[in-house]
């Protein structure tokens, strides 16, 4: 597990990923466009003219699930029709955004040799230019908060996942967290 550096002469970010941590990316990667696409972004369209000719679908409830509501923050906790309108008119493009994002991901482990069904001894070279680093970076973001919200991870509780035992699922899925953190790391080192 090497994370990212820079290249020295070209200054695009790389890494070498096993096969198996570029599937672990790649399966990451397609969760996110599953829960992303799973709970319908589009609300009941309102009555207003001028928003059904410009289609202004989007919902304007915070998501039911935790860890969307997460990754789609109530903008004006205070104020219900301020933090409903701003979410009809946001909520579905940056979903959109995100979902591209991780697919991106998928698209870049696929295009370096990362095979269907992954065999051991193969490994992934990446290679990002800055814009694709970004994408990357806020990806990588996202899946934390994913994984981050399921678990309950809070700030300072670090004694808690130590304490867990290797074998337990939680502390693995908590190491995938600790890993994804890593890489977010490295990177935003590498693309300065």
């Amino acid at each position: 597990m090497s994370g990212f550096k820079r290249h020295r002469r070209s200054g695009a970010c790389v890494a070498t990923f096993t096969v198996f941590e570029a599937d672990l990316l790649r399966s990451l990667a397609a969760q996110l466009i599953e829960l992303l696409r799973n709970e319908s972004a589009t609300a009941t369209q309102g009555q207003d003219p001028f928003e059904r000719l410009m289609d202004f679908s989007g919902p304007t409830t915070e998501p039911e699930d935790p860890v969307l509501a997460r990754l789609f923050p109530t903008a004006y906790p205070e104020d219900e029709e301020a933090a409903g309108d701003f979410r009809r008119f946001t909520e579905s493009t940056l979903r959109d955004g995100k979902a591209a994002g991780a697919a991106a991901i998928i698209d870049a482990l696929e295009e370096a040799g990362l095979p269907a069904e992954p065999q051991d001894g193969i490994f992934i070279d990446v290679e990002l230019d800055q814009a694709e680093a970004m994408t990357w970076m806020r990806s990588f973001t996202d899946m934390r908060l994913a994984i981050g919200t399921r678990l309950g991870v809070e700030e300072g509780d670090e004694d808690h996942w130590l304490a867990l035992p290797d074998d337990d699922p939680q502390a693995q899925v908590h190491d995938i967290y600790d890993w994804l953190g890593y890489l977010q790391e490295t990177l935003v080192r590498a693309a300065r």
